[in-house]
């Protein structure tokens, strides 16, 4: 997802999530940005998915190894997650407890993954892919809360994104399942799920830096007309790809399938992902040179779109 006008997209483990999470941590000191200017709901978002993750010390508790391995543990998982939504029906009301408790869950969810990605279970590179997804949509919201709150909604954590969005995750978490049990051993390639965390690590890491370079003129909402406010965005990451989200995105979505050992998925998120992104660049494309005319036009020349075989909006002479 490319954002230098407003526009918006339609469409580990352990060390290297908790890097990831260092590592912005440090692009917001840079930029002078300090968890004091969070809105009230990007302190309760941050909040609650630690509170969440916070799953991870029942892993410390006697009986309860592994803990999703036995009754003993699945239960305790159970009684822990009612637990914490409890704790959250207390603390908040309306608006900032159905943020708290998507927070909550996607901490949860973050938390279960690093915990299968210990085990030598079959399920470990799950572990993985569910780590990088529950980051991925709970980053989303933190970042649009830190550099736009005014446009931040629970849309912003983008779990509602579309039904097509929704039975692609679902067909994979069914390919991975089915070909866990008829082919096994092709679910423990791990150089193969290797490969596939490093392109979700890259495509996240350019994501994040594309929606932190463009700060307040991001947007997840298409933005028809241009307001004051609108610049175009050319530096950082904007200076090597004209829609260095959509590219970060579209890196990430391959990576999840990659790092799943998904052939037919893999597949199919590369021709799916590359269509929609080729329709939305042409799209928005169109617009920005409405709103930036000549100046688009330039750094159109100038800098590629990013993404194989896109090439953007075709101006005629």
């Amino acid at each position: 997802m490319s954002m230098v006008c407003g526009r918006a997209p339609c469409h580990p483990i352990c060390s290297l999530s908790f890097s990831h999470l260092a590592r912005v941590a440090t692009l917001f000191s840079a930029s002078d940005m300090s968890l004091v200017r969070l809105p009230p709901e990007g302190r309760v978002s941050l909040l609650s998915f630690l509170l969440g993750l916070s799953v991870l010390l029942l892993s410390l508790l006697p009986g309860l190894e592994p803990l999703l391995g036995g009754t003993p543990g699945r239960l305790a998982l159970a009684v822990y997650i009612a637990g914490l939504n409890g704790l959250l029906l207390l603390l908040y009301r309306a608006l900032l407890y159905q943020v708290a408790v998507r927070a909550c869950f996607l901490g949860f969810a973050f938390g279960c993954g690093l915990l299968i990605s210990f085990t030598q279970s079959p399920w470990k590179h799950f572990g993985w892919y569910v780590c990088s997804l529950s980051f991925f949509h709970y980053s989303e919201y933190l970042i649009t809360a830190l550099t736009n709150p005014k446009s931040l909604s629970l849309d912003s954590f983008l779990l509602n994104h579309s039904m097509e969005y929704s039975l692609a995750a679902i067909s994979s978490w069914l390919e991975f399942t089915v070909e866990k049990f008829i082919y096994p051993d092709m679910k423990q390639i791990t150089w193969v799920a290797l490969i596939g965390l490093m392109m979700v690590i890259i495509g996240e890491s350019l994501r994040k830096a594309a929606m932190l370079t463009a700060g307040s003129n991001f947007n997840h909402i298409v933005q028809n007309e241009k307001s004051n406010t609108h610049i175009l965005v050319t530096a950082g990451v904007y200076s090597w790809f004209r829609h260095p989200s959509y590219v970060g995105w579209f890196y990430w979505s391959i990576g999840t399938q990659v790092l799943l050992c998904n052939p037919v998925c893999t597949i199919g998120y590369a021709v799916a992902s590359w269509r929609f992104f080729k329709e939305r660049i042409e799209e928005e494309e169109f617009t920005l040179i409405h709103f930036f005319g000549e100046q688009y036009l330039d750094y159109k020349r100038k800098v590629p779109t990013g993404l194989p075989f896109i090439k953007g909006f075709k101006v005629e002479l």
